[in-house]
């Protein structure tokens, strides 16, 4: 490979003269892809590919999230701490000399790597990486497993399941975090993996762009999970609780835009996000723009095409082909390996393919691509498949053809590449991109609304709209338009009854409220015309305010009319409350209580449902669902136990919560609506449940709350427990991060010490305090084989409310290792 004696010096670039970076040297050649700060850069392609097989420390790709930690050998520490055995805290020189270290060449790829190709289809939130964010380099360290095994892991029957690491940075996600992310421990301590702590690169220190003093380096793995500037390293039961780990790095289906990833949870899903690199090539010969002359001389022998590929998780790339003709044919280039595997048969680099093909058929062809295959037999698609993150683009390369006069009168081939990094224009996508724009005019475009809509839209009145409010014929009015969503109701991912309680109604506000851009597209189907109106007024000024992770599930409309006393006569309809008592049970957590409109009514909500607050915040509705701590005979109030979400404390979520804060805000006499019933889980009593309109019976139920997720479950027990010919027995899992952040701790605790036999509770903290004579951590397996029943069919059910990843990731797993069907008797409120 070719040294950096021909490198022009790094220098401090004027471009970084303002920002905290401005001690920083870096070659001034690197295309910076997200203005001056942070930097993020990738080599000119022909630049990188000239080094060859080793890139040049100033040339390798750098992806920082903010300015670059300043940092001193002598003073640097790594803490190992969570589930080991011997916690320590190493310095730099600690490790190098306690440890063995090994020295290997690794690819590194930011799973962005050609992301603008993407962004020219349709913007990802992501910014413009080109074809080059990908680099080689010989990279020495320690491996992560020697550590681990001297600070004595656990297992994990002892709940060791990840590893996660921590940097120094000081980040703005989540308002305010350090980078982190994870792995899993058996990837962490598999030798095979060559996983280390990284203190050289291509046989010198790293760089302050590349984490000095240390940084994890995970061959085969997405750049990613490699954090730099490695501060701590934890071994815990969960995946990394970092911002950066959930709302990075994951490829969403195409369907999923930001709005609709936020509002259902999206990136907390597990089979979202990203690990092993995928199957990729390149075409970095010919170049962008490079014209290939055709005379006499040049036809007389072949034209080499060049290029680099690589896989994931060690697999060697075995075949590279090109094609000329779109597909119809294929040529199988020759490969250039420039490592040796790893004991284990393991390729952490990438390889270089060429290819001879004739210049007059390359004359007669439209474009060239190329695909790549592993060992395992990936290969690349076709077509770009786009994601909202627009990772892991690898589609075949394409380069697009051209015959041009560029000088002297001879014919020419001018060849285009898909894009060029950052904001540089050119390349072919984005001359296509340009031509749609332009050709695109607003005034002729085809309305969004149905197939079958046309000027001449049926017309409505309210008493129409109104008769259809059932089952059989279910209409709603949204900003104006009629829509027949009968046909819907099986398909709403809310189910049926969060169509039927706005059935013959407006519905706009709600609407609004809590459903997606792709939902109002999705409605736009089903619209069947226009209302008869006089000033109505058709934009409300209503938006989406975040919400519940999943869909509103709403209580079947009952034909018979309830009993006068109640509250919630109709679920289509809202009720006023008003604000009569408001107590601080802790810093964050209060009490409050408000006033049905009359006396004598009982709110009428089933136990295990839940209700809709209404508030306007900012003239805009919000919608929150909760469920009332006071009982279900309650007379004349009913009281809610609301932790609030301050503003800068959580750093997933800086604005903190829109409705809880309100609330706090809210002075004695304040009125609110509220609308329900909601929910598909009824406790019928004794044993006996109706989820989704279907009965289950259970004698145990493992109770499983997170939070305040407590709610729920908290208003289950309080049923039991005031019916004493109901022999249910509970076994309460409560899981919070501090001792302090307990709910209903004094009503849980005064129950379980009178109801031994029926109701046994257990607490789980993830930070205690000393003399704490519960578990510490999280939910693991271990703690629920101890306190919850086995799950046996017509014996067990378990119900839990909390946050997508503890259900995801500490209770399904671990209660399906226990007997329980989690698709039939794990009901999640």
């Amino acid at each position: 490979h070719k040294s950096n004696s021909d490198l022009e010096p790094s220098i401090l670039d004027s471009r970084d003269e303002s920002t905290a970076d401005n001690w920083i040297h870096r070659n001034s050649s690197m295309v910076r892809l997200t203005g001056k700060h942070p930097f993020n850069a990738e080599a000119p392609l022909p630049r990188l590919m000239h080094h060859g097989f080793i890139t040049p420390v100033p040339l390798h790709y750098v992806r920082n999230h903010g300015p670059v930690p300043k940092a001193d050998w002598s003073e640097w520490t790594i803490e190992v701490t969570g589930l080991v055995k011997r916690p320590v805290i190493l310095t730099m020189e600690q490790l190098i000399s306690e440890f063995p270290s090994r020295e290997f060449p690794v690819t590194l790829v930011c799973a962005g790597n050609r992301r603008k190709e993407q962004n020219m289809v349709k913007q990802t939130i992501g910014f413009n990486w080109g074809s080059a964010g990908v680099s080689t380099s010989l990279w020495k360290g320690v491996p992560l497993s020697e550590i681990l095994r001297r600070c004595g892991v656990y297992s994990r029957r002892g709940g060791a399941l990840n590893v996660c690491f921590e940097g120094a940075e000081d980040l703005p996600g989540g308002g305010g975090s350090k980078y982190g992310t994870s792995i899993k421990k058996e990837m962490a301590m598999d030798p095979a993996r060559d996983i280390i702590l990284a203190y050289m690169q291509n046989g010198e220190l790293l760089t302050p762009d590349h984490g000095f003093p240390v940084r994890i380096i995970v061959p085969g793995f997405i750049g990613g999970r490699m954090v730099k500037w490695l501060k701590r390293i934890i071994v815990t039961p969960q995946e990394s609780d970092s911002y950066y780990h959930y709302k990075d790095n994951r490829v969403l289906p195409s369907l999923v835009d930001a709005e609709l990833a936020n509002a259902e949870a999206w990136w907390y899903k597990p089979e979202y996000i990203i690990n092993e690199l995928n199957i990729n090539s390149v075409i970095t010969t010919p170049g962008h723009e490079e014209i290939l002359p055709i005379n006499a001389f040049t036809t007389q022998k072949p034209y080499t095409l060049r290029g680099y590929a690589y896989s994931g998780g060690g697999k060697k790339v075995t075949r590279v082909e090109v094609t000329l003709d779109g597909g119809e044919t294929w040529s199988v280039c020759e490969l250039d390996h420039q490592e040796k595997p790893n004991k284990y048969g393991k390729f952490w680099c990438w390889c270089f393919w060429s290819l001879d093909v004739e210049v007059l058929d390359l004359l007669s062809a439209k474009d060239v691509a190329v695909r790549a295959w592993d060992e395992s037999f990936n290969t690349q698609p076709d077509k770009l498949i786009w994601n909202l993150m627009g990772m892991m683009n690898n589609c075949w390369f394409r380069i697009r053809t051209n015959v041009c006069k560029p000088h002297r009168g001879e014919i020419g081939i001018v060849f285009e590449h898909p894009t060029r990094p950052g904001n540089q224009s050119g390349g072919w996508m984005a001359k296509e991109r340009q031509l749609e724009i332009s050709e695109s005019n607003p005034t002729l475009k085809k309305s969004v609304s149905s197939p079958f809509m046309n000027t001449s839209s049926k017309m409505y009145s309210i008493s129409d709209v109104r008769k259809h409010n059932s089952v059989e014929s279910a209409w709603i009015i949204v900003h104006g338009h009629v829509y027949d969503c009968t046909r819907f109701l099986k398909d709403h991912p809310g189910g049926t009854d969060s169509i039927l309680i706005n059935a013959g109604t407006d519905c706009t506000e709600e609407f609004e409220a809590i459903h997606s851009d792709k939902a109002k597209k999705i409605l736009e189907d089903y619209r069947i015309g226009e209302l008869i109106t006089t000033g109505y007024d058709s934009s409300p000024n209503v938006s989406v305010h975040g919400g519940s992770n999943v869909a509103p599930l709403l209580a079947p409309i009952k034909e018979l009319s309830p009993p006068k006393n109640i509250a919630l006569v109709n679920p289509r309809e809202k009720v006023p409350v008003k604000l009569i008592e408001k107590t601080s049970i802790s810093h964050d957590v209060r009490r409050f209580r408000f006033a049905l409109p009359s006396e004598d009514q009982q709110l009428g909500l089933p136990v295990g449902k839940h209700i809709f607050l209404c508030a306007n915040i900012n003239d805009k509705l919000c919608l929150r669902a909760y469920t009332p701590t006071s009982t279900v005979d309650a007379v004349g109030h009913i009281d809610l136990v609301v932790k609030v979400y301050f503003k800068d404390v959580h750093p997933r979520f800086p604005n903190g919560g829109l409705m809880s804060q309100h609330l706090d805000s809210l002075s004695i006499g304040a009125v609110l609506d509220i609308k329900g019933p909601l929910g598909h889980i009824e406790y019928k009593g004794k044993g006996n449940f109706m989820v989704n309109g279907k009965p289950k019976f259970a004698k145990k139920l493992a109770m499983l709350a997170g939070g305040t997720g407590i709610t729920p479950i908290y208003q289950v027990i309080q049923s039991i427990l005031s019916d004493p010919e109901d022999e249910t027995e509970m076994y309460v899992v409560y899981a919070n991060r501090t001792e302090d952040d307990i709910l209903v701790r004094e009503e849980l605790e005064g129950w379980a010490n009178k109801h031994k036999e029926r109701l046994k509770l257990w607490y789980v903290v993830e930070i205690a305090k000393e003399g704490w004579n519960y578990s510490t951590g999280f939910i693991t397996e271990d703690v629920l084989r101890e306190h919850v029943p086995e799950g046996l069919e017509g014996e067990s059910l378990a119900l839990a409310c909390g946050p997508p990843p503890m259900i995801q990731f500490a209770l399904q797993p671990n209660l399906e290792k226990m007997g329980y069907n989690v698709k039939e008797d794990l009901l999640i409120f």
